[in-house]
């Protein structure tokens, strides 16, 4: 099930895309570790979709962890953003999910990721609920979180977003 927005192939990583990928979480990452919610995510562990351009370089990852009931969106991350990339993993998450029957994709940012925010809001998702000071506790997993972020905002709390699969998008 690959999906092709303009030039643009959405696919299961493969064992050669992994330098590309680990490329993309330093930039955007600062390394492969992640937290949210409380948990630690080595995203070198999860499954990892990517976007490919019409030469098969990665221009985009997104990995993701399938729950009882929905698949979490661990990491969403476009090389160069605004190239499609994130649209064109963000729908074919969503269909993954559909295939397995889920009911939600969903996700956690920070209040400073305000062009994530965004994004994702004009994709139909939805916030559904704050966790004030997260980062904070986040911060003890992984101290280098920085304390300010996007548009020189302190980077405190987190927000998590759900897509519902079981009702017709907004």
């Amino acid at each position: 099930m690959a999906h092709s927005y303009l030039v643009l192939t959405v696919r299961v990583a493969t064992p050669d895309d992994q330098a590309a990928i680990a490329t993309i979480h330093e930039a955007i990452w600062d390394g492969s570790i992640v937290v949210g919610h409380g948990t630690v995510f080595d995203l070198r562990t999860l499954t990892t979709l990517v976007a490919v351009d019409e030469a098969d370089r990665v221009v985009g990852a997104l990995a993701y962890q399938i729950g009882e009931n929905d698949l979490e969106l661990v990491s969403i991350a476009a090389g160069t953003p605004g190239t499609g990339a994130g649209t064109a993993l963000l729908a074919h998450a969503a269909d993954l999910a559909r295939a397995h029957g889920l009911y939600r994709i969903w996700l956690v940012t920070t209040n400073d990721n305000l062009d994530a925010l965004r994004f994702y809001q004009r994709r139909g998702m939805r916030i559904v609920a704050v966790e004030p000071d997260a980062v904070d506790r986040s911060r003890e997993l992984k101290p280098t979180i920085p304390q300010v972020g996007g548009y020189g905002i302190a980077i405190r709390d987190e927000l998590t977003l759900e897509l519902r699969l079981d009702q017709p998008p907004a």
